[in-house]
């Protein structure tokens, strides 16, 4: 029996994430936006590509939360997109509220669905995802490292010449400005990046990583990425659905680790059917450490502008 996931949002990430689920035919999809024709019509378009593709996903748009019931995953994207100048935290006051009410409705019908989070400011979308469920932290999940460390992975091939497959990254902290990367564990091929590039080009590439959605959204004007977060989240799918095994930079609520506790901030797990499967901790220098640290203070920054 094929195991049903539902998306949440039916914008270009939740469109374009139920498009990677069908082409590769990992589950069934429930598309669900509060917008009447718009996932039943998206869902269709999906739908008739399945023949295409040789999957047997069935995918379905929605309006009602009684259709998404029992399912193993969900995928929050709902949410208002970034505009240009618009930081993040902007976001905040616009989609706590839509983020308690899908978390709400998530917990009544699929209770025992293991839940990923990609609406920013992502962090605190994820600890409000948790704290309104009241699932255990290992089945709310915040997706951004991976994002993060993709976008790294394509700006070193970039600038190197190599292939992006053959370049290996991984990005901690939160998702955005305070983003933490590993240049002890980031290589081209067998080689470490600061052997191949020069400190400045390392600069350089860090820093648009930083702002590689922003970068985006001030060249679209209209809009924000979307093909990226997607595979990203897909990613992560893909690992929970026992498909892929490999450790993932994911945000998840940390509970003495890299001694954190009680804050959602980006870290290498491994994630299963139950969700995170482990924690992994990697060393880090001492200005790394600092940095995972004023990541996860100012995400309790925002989660005390939150509130209750």
């Amino acid at each position: 029996m094929k195991k049903k996931i539902t998306v949440v949002g039916a914008g270009n990430v939740g469109t374009t994430t139920v498009q990677l689920i069908a082409e590769k035919d990992l589950a069934d999809v429930v598309l669900i936006d509060i917008i009447e024709g718009v996932p039943q019509g998206k869902a269709l378009d999906i739908m008739e590509a399945c023949p295409i593709w040789g999957s047997s996903s069935k995918i379905k748009g929605t309006n009602n939360y009684d259709d998404t019931a029992g399912s193993d995953i969900v995928v929050i994207t709902a949410g208002l997109a970034r505009k240009p100048g618009m930081s993040r935290d902007d976001l905040l006051a616009a989609n706590v509220k839509i983020i308690r009410e899908v978390a709400a409705n998530i917990a009544k019908t699929s209770p025992d669905a293991i839940v990923i989070v990609v609406t920013n400011p992502m962090d605190a979308m994820a600890q409000v995802a948790l704290k309104v469920t009241g699932f255990p932290h290992s089945r709310v999940i915040g997706m951004g490292g991976i994002l993060d460390t993709s976008r790294m992975r394509a700006f070193i091939a970039m600038e190197s010449g190599a292939l992006p497959k053959d370049v290996q990254a991984i990005v901690l902290g939160g998702h955005g400005d305070l983003m933490v990367p590993v240049l002890s564990l980031t290589k081209i091929g067998d080689k470490y990046i600061t052997d191949v590039l020069s400190d400045e080009k390392i600069d350089q590439i860090i820093e648009r990583t930083k702002n590689g959605g922003a970068e985006i959204v001030g060249l679209l004007k209209t809009g924000s990425a979307y093909y990226a977060p997607a595979a990203s989240t897909v990613d992560m799918i893909e690992c929970i659905l026992g498909i892929k095994s490999e450790a993932l930079p994911c945000s998840v609520n940390l509970d003495g680790e890299y001694g954190i506790s009680g804050v959602y901030i980006g870290v290498p797990v491994r994630l299963g059917p139950k969700g995170i499967e482990e924690i992994i901790e990697v060393e880090l220098s001492k200005e790394e450490k600092k940095g995972l640290e004023r990541s996860a203070d100012a995400v309790r920054e925002l989660i005390r502008k939150i509130g209750d």
